[in-house]
């Protein structure tokens, strides 16, 4: 069962029925057949786990509806897509001068840990942006469970900053490609600890709270009034990933990253950052190109293969944002650990929401 849309909708939210922005046109109104085969198939399990579904085009809601006991007010744990808001909010740092820029060493923020931890000089090297881009040399790997770095293993310690800042330098067996010869010189390994490590840095770079610094440079400015960020054992926010946001506020976060880093006439990202984060920085096992802790994920659109930029979480939870089309679609679920939950979540997209706007 689905709850009941929000009061501005029935089956479809668009401009038409609720009040346009100054100076922006309505956008055409989606097929109903298209959308209402997508409900169809969640209803009939089809589609499983799902609980919201929201697409805006240009600024403005084409179709929101909220599936399995969700609601507009369900603050979603989105799981992974928690490590892009973290990238956005790096670019937020170095906009407003806490954070000199991707090229900042890590180590040198944790000045303590070096005093009493000697570094192997390659190590020592790690950049912002080695975290960022999932391509530090720290033996880190979410999906090798023997990996040392394996979130797994950080999970069960009690100091996760010292777990990761430990972790040894990673080694290139003959089947391995180093990164001299990956895709644009990146050897990428997808590793949470790269995402924790970069919320320690952010907290000690602005002497705040991760929530607390995201709530001022990105939450407030959006107009976004409730998320949830977790801690580590020791306290530290985790930037990896469990981050809980309302499905109207993740889309904000898309358009965000539409409007380059804008949002009403305030630069909340540096110029260049967004366009960074959205563009191939590393080559990702599957295929996907990889920015700053966001997926440019391979999909068919209108035909052919496309890049679709994504945040991505656990669960089948995602941000797709298409700057051509200026759209922001949304999907929300509950598929945790679900071998079906990111083609299905992908499947909205490319089979229901795309053709709906034709």
């Amino acid at each position: 069962m689905h709850t009941r849309p929000h009061r501005c909708a029935a089956l479809i939210l668009s401009l038409a029925a609720c009040l346009p922005l100054p100076g922006r046109a309505a956008p055409a109104t989606p097929d109903p057949a298209r959308l209402a085969a997508l409900e169809a198939a969640i209803a009939g399990k089809d589609i499983q786990d799902v609980t919201s579904v929201l697409l805006m085009v240009d600024g403005q809601v084409a179709y929101e509806h909220y599936f399995n006991g969700a609601g507009p007010e369900t603050l979603h744990d989105v799981r992974s897509a928690s490590k892009s808001v973290t990238a956005m909010l790096v670019g937020a740092a170095i906009g407003d001068g806490h954070l000199p820029g991707v090229k900042a060493r890590v180590y040198d923020y944790f000045p303590a840990f070096t005093a009493t931890h000697p570094v192997d000089p390659r190590l020592r090297a790690t950049t912002l942006e080695d975290l960022l881009t999932m391509s530090s040399l720290w033996e880190c790997d979410d999906e090798n469970a023997f990996s040392a770095g394996n979130e797994e293993r950080m999970y069960v310690t009690e100091r996760w900053l010292d777990f990761a800042l430990a972790l040894p330098v990673k080694g290139f067996a003959p089947w391995m490609t180093r990164p001299q010869d990956s895709p644009h010189g990146r050897a990428h390994a997808y590793c949470t600890a790269n995402a924790f490590v970069l919320g320690a840095v952010l907290e000690r770079a602005t002497r705040m709270p991760l929530a607390d610094y995201a709530a001022q440079a990105l939450e407030r400015p959006l107009g976004i009034r409730a998320s949830h960020w977790n801690r580590s054992p020791e306290g530290i926010g985790m930037g990896g990933g469990g981050t809980r946001y309302r499905s109207r506020d993740l889309a904000r976060l898309g358009e965000l990253v539409l409007a380059d880093g804008r949002w009403q006439g305030k630069a909340l990202l540096p110029p260049g950052y967004v366009a960074a984060m959205v563009s191939a920085q590393a080559r990702a096992g599957d295929g996907s190109d990889y920015g700053y802790q966001w997926w440019g994920l391979k999909l068919p659109v209108d035909g052919r293969e496309t890049t679709v930029w994504a945040m991505s979480g656990n669960g089948g939870n995602y941000v797709f944002v298409i700057p051509a089309r200026k759209l922001v679609a949304v999907v929300t679920s509950r598929a945790y650990n679900r071998n079906y939950a990111h083609p299905q979540s992908r499947r909205i997209l490319t089979e229901f929401l795309l053709p709906a706007l034709h």
